[in-house]
C-alpha cells in the first residue's frame, strides 16, 4: 500500500543523489544555482509533494539545454515514488530489501482486495520471484516514461486510488499474469520479466493495464460487421459498447447496411441510409470511458461503392448537419482495386446499394471485378432501383481533399488485404481496425480480435549491428507470450472469443525503427534505409512464423489452420506474386529471399500454425514512450519539440543528435535557439555538418513517397498489415495524389492518419525537396512544433489521437 512520510525532503539532498552515475554539463556553481533557484520559488512549510515536484519542474526545464537533465528528473520521481509506497526515504540496502518486500505485500493485498487473479498468490512462489527482481533496471527509464507510467499503468485501489507497484513489479505482475497458466509459471514468469524489464518487447497497452487482473481483458483491436437488420445494428452498439468497455479499440465494417432511399419491404418506407446510424455509433463510442483509463474509440469502415459512401466521407467535416457527422469517432474508405484502375484510366465508377448488389462486399480481386461490371450492365438496362454514375477521378479527389481537411476518411485496400491473407479459405476481410493494422475475417458470427505486442530495435543494437541472435531469442519468448494472450484474455463477447479461439491470430510489431537507424547511422532517406526496413522485417517474420509453428508442435495448430495459405505451402512473400497477377502489373518491391527460409517451410508442413496471423505493425505511441525510443517504424517527429499528452507536457530532445553535436564541440545555448527557432529542424544551421543534416532529418523532412518504399518493402513479410501515418509537408493537391497513388501501386494494404503542417504556417523555411518548398513553422516562441489537421492548430498527439486518448488500444 501507499504510504506518505512524514518529514520533508531536503532539495539539495534530493538533487544530490539524483545527480549520482549521471554526467551532465552543469557545473557546481550551476548546480548550486538551480538548488537557491527552487528554494526561492517554494513557501515555508511546503509538502513532501510540492518539494519534489519544484525540483522536477526545474530540471524539465533546462532539458532542452542538457538532455541527461531527463535522466536526472527521472530519478528525482522514483524518489518521490519510493517514498510514497514504501514510507519513508530509503537507500541502498534498505531501499533494496523494502523493494522487494513491497512486492510481495502489496501484491497479496490486490489478490485480497480482488484486483488480481488469486492464481498469483496460489500459483507462484512470490519469495522467489522477489528475489528475482532487479531493481536498478528502473534507471532505464526517462521522465516521461516514469510519469506516464504512474499516471496510467501502476496497479491502484479501486477506492482511494493508492498505488500498489514500483516498476519492477509492474513488469513482474504482467509477466506473471502471462504465464500464470504455463507447465512451469515460476520460470516462465522470470524469462518473461526478463524481455520486459529489459525493455526488449512491450504489449500493447491493453495487455499491460490487465494482465493478471481478475478481469484481464488483453487484446488490443476487435473488427465487427454490422448486418442489415435493425435488430443485429443495436445488437452491434451492445457489442460495440461491451468491446469498448474492456479497452479494446474497434474497427466496424458497416458496408452492408442499405443506402438512403433504399426501400425497406417490411413497412414500405424508404431506408434512411448509414448515416443516422453511424451518428448513433458515435455516441455510443463517445460515452465508455475504457477500464476507467480512455475514452472510447472506433474506425467505421465504408466500401466506395455504396451509395451513401460520398456522404460517409463528409462525416468529419466541421460544416452541415451535426446530426450527419461523427466527430468522436474515426472514419476509413475500403477501397478495391478496380476503383483504383477507374482513376487512373479516367473511367466511371457506379455507385449501388447493398441491398441489391449483396455478395459485391464478400467478393475480392478478380471475383469482385466481374462481378461489379455485372452489376453495372444490370444497371444500365434498368433492372436496379438505385445506382449512381459518377467519375471515378473526381471521387477520388474528393477523399483526398476530405482527408487533407478533416484527416479522415483514411484510405484502406480491400484486395491487397484479402489476396494476401492467409485465412482467404474461411471467409473475407471487410475492413481494418482502429489503427489500420489488423486484416481479419469477420462475419456475422465472428468479432475478430488480435493482440499485439512490439520488439523494440533500438535495444538489439550492437557494436554497430542489428544483434540478431539476441533479437531471434526476445522473438521467441515474444510469441510465446502473445499466443498465451488469446488463452488467458476475458472475452467481453461470445462472437470475440469463438473467433479468437477458432483462429488465434496475434500481431507481433516493432518499434524504435528509426532509433536504431541513427545508432547505425543510416539517414532513413536513404536507399541503405530500405535495405534495414526490407532485411529487418524478413529477419522479423522468419523468426515469428517458424516460433508460431513451433508452438504449433508443442500445442497444436489453431482449428482453421485446413485450408489456409500456410497449409498449402505459401508464405507471406509468396502472396506479392499473387497481387501482381490480379492486378496485372508488378509491385516494385524486393522479395528476394535471404534467409533459409525452407528451414521455416519445412516446419510448417511437418507441425503446422499455432497462430493464423503473426505480425502486424501497431502505432505504439504509447509504448514507445515507456521504452524511450521512436514510435513503430516512423521518422522522429523532430528533433527539438513538446509533446502533450494526459499525462502532462514533456520536451522531446533528440538524444542522438546531441551526443554528436557534442562531439563536434557544437552544442550550447547559442546552438539550442536556433534549432529551436526552426522547430527542431536543423537543416539551415549552417554550422551543423551535412552528413548530420541528413542522418537528422524529421518527419517532415523526409520525402513520403520514401517513406511509403519503406513500408512497401517491409510489408512483404508481413501477414497483416502495417500502420503507417504519411507525413504531408504541402498542400499542393497533385503530390497529395501521387503520394496515396503510390501507395496503392507499391501493394501497401493500409494507411492511417495524413499529417499535415497548416496551409498559413508552412512558408518559413525549404525542405531539401524542390517539389515540396515548405517544412515545419514555429509556434510562438516555445519548442512546441504544432501541424494541422485540417488548418486547425493542434499538438502532435492531438493530430493523431493516439494519447488523445483515443487510440491507445493499438499502443
Amino acid at each position: 500500500m501507499s504510504h506518505q512520510a512524514t518529514t520533508t525532503p531536503d532539495i539539495r539532498s534530493v538533487i544530490d543523489r539524483a545527480r549520482t552515475d549521471t554526467e551532465t554539463t552543469l557545473s557546481q556553481a550551476e548546480w548550486d544555482d538551480l538548488v537557491t533557484e527552487i528554494d526561492r520559488n517554494l513557501y515555508d512549510d511546503a509538502s513532501t509533494d510540492e518539494v519534489y515536484q519544484a525540483v522536477i519542474q526545474a530540471l524539465t526545464a533546462r532539458i532542452e539545454r542538457d538532455p541527461t537533465l531527463k535522466r536526472v528528473a527521472a530519478a528525482v520521481f522514483r524518489q518521490r515514488y519510493y517514498r510514497e509506497l514504501l514510507g519513508e526515504d530509503l537507500t541502498g540496502f534498505e531501499l533494496d530489501r523494502a523493494y522487494r518486500e513491497t512486492f510481495v505485500t502489496n501484491l497479496r493485498c490486490a489478490v485480497d482486495l480482488d484486483l488480481l487473479d488469486e492464481r498469483l498468490v496460489d500459483r507462484f512462489d512470490l519469495e522467489d520471484l522477489a528475489d528475482y527482481l532487479d531493481p536498478d533496471r528502473d534507471e532505464a527509464f526517462e521522465y516521461m516514461a516514469m510519469e506516464t507510467l504512474y499516471q496510467r499503468y501502476f496497479l491502484k485501489t479501486e477506492q482511494n486510488g493508492e498505488h500498489l507497484e514500483l516498476p519492477q513489479a509492474f513488469w513482474m505482475r504482467v509477466a506473471m499474469g502471462l504465464a500464470i497458466e504455463e507447465d512451469d509459471p515460476q520460470s516462465r514468469a522470470k524469462e518473461f520479466y526478463d524481455v520486459l524489464s529489459k525493455l526488449e518487447f512491450t504489449p500493447s497497452t491493453p495487455t499491460l493495464f490487465h494482465s493478471g487482473s481478475t478481469h484481464p481483458q488483453l487484446s488490443s483491436c476487435y473488427l465487427t460487421t454490422v448486418q442489415d437488420d435493425l435488430e443485429d445494428i443495436f445488437d452491434a452498439y451492445k457489442h460495440h459498447a461491451q468491446l469498448s468497455k474492456w479497452s479494446g479499440g474497434l474497427g466496424n465494417d458497416w458496408t452492408d447496411l442499405r443506402s438512403a432511399g433504399a426501400l425497406i419491404e417490411s413497412t414500405g418506407v424508404e431506408s434512411t441510409g448509414v448515416v443516422p446510424f453511424l451518428r448513433i455509433s458515435n455516441d455510443v463510442t463517445s460515452a465508455i470511458n475504457r477500464s476507467g483509463k480512455r475514452r472510447g474509440a472506433a474506425c467505421a469502415y465504408l466500401e466506395c461503392w455504396h451509395m451513401d459512401f460520398p456522404d460517409f466521407i463528409d462525416l468529419k467535416r466541421n460544416t452541415g448537419d451535426e446530426r450527419r457527422r461523427t466527430p468522436d469517432m474515426n472514419t476509413a474508405a475500403w477501397i478495391p482495386d478496380l476503383f483504383m484502375k477507374r482513376v487512373k484510366d479516367g473511367g466511371e465508377w457506379t455507385l449501388f446499394s447493398p441491398d441489391e448488389v449483396p455478395d459485391l462486399h464478400g467478393l475480392t480481386g478478380a471475383d469482385f471485378e466481374e462481378r461489379y461490371q455485372e452489376y453495372e450492365t444490370r444497371a444500365q438496362q434498368g433492372e436496379l432501383r438505385q445506382y449512381k454514375r459518377v467519375d471515378a477521378e473526381e471521387l477520388w479527389r474528393t477523399m483526398l481533399t476530405r482527408l487533407f481537411e478533416t484527416g479522415h476518411p483514411w484510405l484502406t485496400f480491400k484486395d491487397p488485404c484479402n489476396i494476401r491473407s492467409p485465412q482467404d479459405h474461411v471467409g473475407t476481410v471487410h475492413s481494418s481496425n482502429l489503427c489500420t493494422e489488423i486484416t481479419l475475417n469477420t462475419s456475422a458470427d465472428e468479432h475478430a480480435v488480435c493482440n499485439l505486442g512490439s520488439v523494440n530495435f533500438a535495444t538489439h543494437v550492437s557494436d554497430g549491428e542489428l544483434d540478431r541472435e539476441y533479437l531471434a531469442d526476445t522473438i521467441e519468448t515474444a510469441m510465446r507470450m502473445l499466443d498465451n494472450v488469446v488463452d488467458l484474455c476475458f472475452y467481453p463477447t461470445d462472437e470475440a472469443e469463438r473467433s479468437n479461439m477458432q483462429h488465434r491470430p496475434i500481431g507481433l510489431g516493432t518499434m524504435g525503427f528509426h532509433d536504431a537507424l541513427m545508432q547505425l547511422e543510416v539517414p532513413m532517406d536513404s536507399d541503405a534505409a530500405v535495405e534495414k526496413a526490407n532485411r529487418w522485417q524478413e529477419f522479423v517474420s522468419y523468426q515469428a512464423i517458424l516460433n508460431s509453428s513451433k508452438l504449433a508442435a508443442e500445442r497444436g495448430t489453431y482449428s482453421s489452420y485446413e485450408g489456409s495459405k500456410w497449409d498449402r505451402g505459401l508464405l507471406p512473400q509468396d502472396t506479392v506474386e499473387h497481387l501482381e497477377e490480379q492486378r496485372g502489373h508488378e509491385i516494385p518491391t524486393d522479395r528476394e529471399e535471404t534467409l533459409d527460409w525452407y528451414v521455416v517451410r519445412e516446419h510448417i508442413d511437418n507441425h503446422g500454425m499455432r497462430n493464423s496471423n503473426t505480425m502486424a505493425i501497431a502505432p505504439t505511441a504509447t509504448i514507445s514512450t515507456i521504452n524511450g525510443t521512436t514510435p513503430s517504424i516512423e521518422p522522429l517527429y523532430s528533433n527539438l519539440y513538446v509533446k502533450s499528452n494526459m499525462s502532462g507536457d514533456f520536451t522531446i530532445i533528440n538524444d542522438h543528435l546531441v551526443d554528436d553535436l557534442q562531439q563536434a564541440d557544437l552544442w550550447d545555448e547559442e546552438l539550442v535557439d536556433r534549432i529551436k527557432y526552426h522547430d527542431g529542424s536543423i537543416q539551415e544551421i549552417d554550422a551543423i555538418p551535412d552528413d548530420l543534416k541528413r542522418l537528422y532529418r524529421g518527419a517532415f523532412e523526409i520525402d513520403p513517397r520514401h517513406q511509403l518504399r519503406l513500408t512497401a518493402h517491409r510489408q512483404t513479410w508481413i501477414d497483416q498489415s502495417v500502420s503507417h501515418n504519411v507525413f504531408f509537408p504541402s498542400t499542393d493537391g497533385s503530390l497529395l495524389t501521387d503520394v496515396y497513388e503510390t501507395a496503392w501501386e507499391l501493394g501497401l494494404k493500409t494507411t492511417y492518419y495524413l499529417r499535415t503542417l497548416g496551409a498559413s504556417q508552412i512558408e518559413k523555411s525549404t525542405l531539401d525537396m524542390s517539389e515540396y518548398g515548405k517544412t515545419q513553422h514555429r509556434a510562438d516562441d516555445s519548442t512546441e512544433t504544432v501541424e494541422s489537421d485540417g488548418g486547425r492548430p493542434v499538438d502532435e498527439d492531438d493530430l493523431c489521437t493516439v494519447e488523445d486518448p483515443t487510440c491507445d488500444a493499438c499502443q
